[in-house]
């Protein structure tokens, strides 16, 4: 069957001429956007309640975006003036890129892994006096604290911020041809707001391992995989797929 519609479960990219632009113009297909989840901040009294005194660290660690306003909002919330000697250790360049909302870049000490967490943990193991803190979500990727006790540094995860499934009530009576997800929390929204869900002729697309287990154990059929050495990004597996199905 062709693909004429698609629903991608994350927000509309804000940057122009993403990738999705160019497939949208090159393959005529409607694209929305319409986050599945959604990050709730937690209140600067439930950071507390976790023991958590922002005095006692010497180093952050920032593993994406929302920990890093998340950080700097419970830090606001506390009154806590964060120290120029702070040391921030940043997974990506974009997580750091995104720090200079907050700090003047070039006075700070800033350390950017690769991409992974994995990349970033030689760093971070240069630096083992440190007390570092790691603000995070209340899912946190098992292996980020087993890479932390691994290396032996001293280190404290707080949870500031939430996942939470969004309301997809008004999508009840709207059908799209391919249904696009980039983690387990996402099938977990479809399915918690559409327990009577059947997919029929509807595609899923799925990003990464987790969400490819997350969507077989849901019982849905897959039909769009991404990444694969082929297809690196799903941009790149959606347009192969529609060029084949829409010939």
């Amino acid at each position: 069957m062709k693909v004429k519609t698609i629903l991608v479960s994350q927000p509309e990219p804000k940057v122009e001429n993403s990738p999705y632009s160019r497939l949208i113009e090159k393959e005529k297909v409607k694209v929305d956007f319409i986050p599945f989840i959604h990050v709730e901040g937690v209140e600067a009294k439930n950071v507390r309640q976790q023991k958590i005194d922002l005095n006692n660290f010497t180093a952050i660690i920032l593993t994406s975006r929302n920990s890093v306003d998340h950080f700097f909002r419970i830090a606001d919330e506390m009154r806590f003036k964060v120290p120029d000697s702070m040391k921030y250790f940043c997974q990506s360049e974009a997580v750091a890129y995104y720090l200079q909302k907050y700090v003047v870049y070039r006075k700070r000490k800033i350390y950017v892994g690769k991409r992974t967490f994995n990349e970033l943990i030689p760093l971070i193991k240069k630096y083992k006096d440190e007390k570092f803190l790691l603000p995070s979500s209340d899912s946190l990727k098992p292996i980020v604290p087993e890479l932390l006790d691994e290396v032996g540094v001293n280190w404290t995860r707080g949870i500031f911020y939430k996942t939470v499934i969004s309301d997809l009530s008004d999508l009840r009576n709207v059908y799209y041809d391919i249904l696009v997800f980039f983690s387990p929390s996402g099938i977990e929204s479809l399915m918690q707001n559409f327990p009577d869900f059947e997919q029929n002729d509807t595609r899923i697309a799925v990003f990464g391992n987790s969400t490819v287990k997350a969507a077989t154990n849901a019982g849905l059929r897959i039909d769009i995989q991404a990444p694969t050495p082929e297809t690196p990004s799903m941009t790149m597996a959606l347009q192969k797929y529609i060029t084949s199905v829409n010939k």
